[in-house]
């Protein structure tokens, strides 16, 4: 008697076993590949995009400590300069990158903070685009003059400033800097006028006022050399506290500016999506470099101070500090740039 076909076992259902078997390996083996990869890493050079010109803060910052990581990491972290629309021209280039920690960013906090902010158009969302990996040095402005200016104090230059109106000009490494931010302060603070003028860096804008071009600017550290030399006139530090690299030279805010405070953290990104051990090794290497005296002296040397205690939450929370401390000075001055 045959037996009924509704009772008869499917051949089909060792097939189907197998292929759902397959594919839940498959979904395993993908989900395994970036832990794979992290394994692996680095088995190549990592690029360290920095994204103003060389010879500004963040230039040096990112060649005295790329050394250091590089040792760390077992392989050459190389750096490489994508200056322009202040710093965004970098961001984008690191977030288009593949997710593999081979390429990471150096930044200015401005270009993370406040570019947003000023910018109407950018192909990038900083928040959801970068990884904030760590901390490098919080860095100072130092308000310098060309020594061509009949001024030895800050007001001094105040009462030179408003006896010349809109004749002075101040550069910058773009707009939003806080080499800018920290001039448009002053001259809300001071009650006076000039004019302002972006560069692509802090080192061009240097060059020109060493040359004259421009008569003064806020200097995140570079210039410092320069006033060594007798070059540039040192007049204040725009943070809330003196510089111990110079203890007799005021603050702003002890030079009849209450409150004035320009300071950003310069740090270590990586684009969205980088494997969390790739990233939690690549913040090893940098924090080994800030314990590093060569290192150190350097970052010190740029009157900034190395931050290689700061929490990564810290660090990430610091970001939306920043938006809200400038955003209302932002639109104040109708900052805005198409």
């Amino acid at each position: 008697m045959e037996t009924p076909i509704t009772q008869r076992p499917s051949s089909h259902r060792p097939l189907r076993a197998l292929i759902a078997k397959g594919w839940a390996s498959l979904g395993m083996a993908l989900c395994l590949v970036p832990a794979a990869q992290a394994q692996t890493w680095p088995d190549r050079p990592i690029r360290l995009i920095v994204n103003f010109a060389p010879g500004g803060a963040a230039d040096v910052m990112g060649r005295a400590i790329s050394p250091s990581m590089s040792q760390v990491l077992g392989q050459s972290v190389v750096v490489d300069n994508k200056p322009g629309a202040n710093g965004n021209i970098g961001i984008s280039e690191t977030v288009r990158s593949a997710k593999d920690g081979y390429t990471l960013l150096l930044s200015s906090g401005g270009g993370i903070s406040i570019n947003p902010l000023i910018y109407s158009k950018l192909p990038f969302n900083p928040e959801k685009d970068l990884i904030p990996v760590a901390a490098v040095a919080r860095v100072h402005v130092f308000l310098e003059t060309n020594p061509s200016l009949p001024v030895s104090n800050v007001q001094d230059f105040i009462k030179h400033l408003q006896a010349n109106p809109g004749k002075l000009s101040y550069g910058s490494p773009g707009p939003g800097s806080s080499p800018h931010l920290a001039g448009e302060m002053f001259k809300r603070a001071a009650k006076v006028d000039a004019s302002h003028i972006p560069y692509k860096g802090a080192g061009p804008a240097l060059t020109d006022v060493l040359s004259g071009q421009l008569q003064y600017w806020f200097d995140p550290g570079p210039g410092l050399k320069q006033v060594e030399a007798g070059k540039l006139k040192l007049l204040a530090i725009g943070s809330p506290h003196r510089s111990p690299l110079y203890p007799k030279v005021p603050t702003l805010a002890e030079s009849g500016l209450p409150g004035f405070d320009a300071d950003t953290l310069f740090g270590i990104y990586a684009p969205a999506g980088t494997p969390a051990p790739v990233v939690d090794a690549v913040r090893a290497s940098v924090i080994k470099a800030l314990e590093q005296k060569s290192v150190v002296d350097v970052i010190q040397g740029l009157g900034a101070t190395p931050e290689p205690r700061m929490s990564r939450q810290d660090f990430v929370e610091h970001h939306a500090k920043e938006r809200a401390r400038f955003a209302p000075l932002i639109k104040e001055i109708g900052l805005k740039v198409d």
